[in-house]
């Protein structure tokens, strides 16, 4: 009876620290240092621009942004975000040109776009206690006419997660829900563009939604 009761006792501590051992290889791997490229080609979306000229401006600071978040962690999105906001623009503009700067605008009329990254933030399953990581992306869109007029600044937050962690290293894990928070910015600009109050008192001061329909 008393080496039954030993045996059971001695597989519970083995269970135990057996189950310690692969906590603390998760929570290791989730504090070490990450270098994220995010390194993907962004399909060009479906829409139905309106007759709307726009000029976008990505600024290199904007294209070539490079965010760290915490002190271990890195990632790169300059390239991919100016392809996901490029596919997005091209649907919503029927008349839409990319530059690097304001000088370089050649359209004499509509809308000058600057978009910016004003935070970007990371969580992992040692900070959120899920066995998930998430990416948040702010983004700003900074809106004038072509003479300089102020028309709005916009704030477009984007947000990613993975479906779970052990499939992914900390690094690939990161960069999973980099991609899902880009495409999310991609989603948000196409649906919500022209609901943006003053784009819409905008459009209507120079009839372009009747136009457009």
């Amino acid at each position: 009876m008393s080496y039954k009761k030993t045996y059971k006792e001695s597989c519970k501590n083995i269970s135990k620290i057996s189950l310690a051992l692969i906590v603390m290889v998760i929570l290791g791997g989730c504090s070490s240092s990450a270098s994220v490229q995010v390194d993907r080609t962004f399909p060009k979306v479906l829409g139905e621009p309106k007759s709307v000229t726009a000029s976008i401006v990505f600024l290199e600071d904007f294209s070539t942004f490079v965010a760290q978040p915490n002190e271990n962690t890195v990632i790169d999105i300059g390239t991919a975000q100016v392809e996901v906001l490029q596919n997005a623009f091209a649907g919503l503009f029927n008349d839409v040109e990319f530059v690097t700067s304001r000088d370089q605008i050649t359209n004499t009329k509509g809308l000058v776009i600057t978009p910016s990254v004003r935070e970007v933030q990371v969580s992992t399953p040692s900070d959120n206690y899920l066995n998930v990581f998430e990416v948040w992306i702010k983004y700003n869109l900074e809106i004038q006419s072509v003479d300089g007029d102020p028309i709005d600044s916009w704030f477009m937050p984007a947000y990613g997660k993975t479906p779970d962690t052990f499939m992914y290293s900390k690094p690939k894990a990161i960069e999973e829900a980099a991609v899902i928070a880009l495409r999310d910015a991609g989603a948000k600009l196409m649906l919500d563009f022209y609901r943006i109050p003053a784009i819409y008192g905008w459009m209507m001061e120079r009839q372009i939604l009747e136009g457009s329909q």
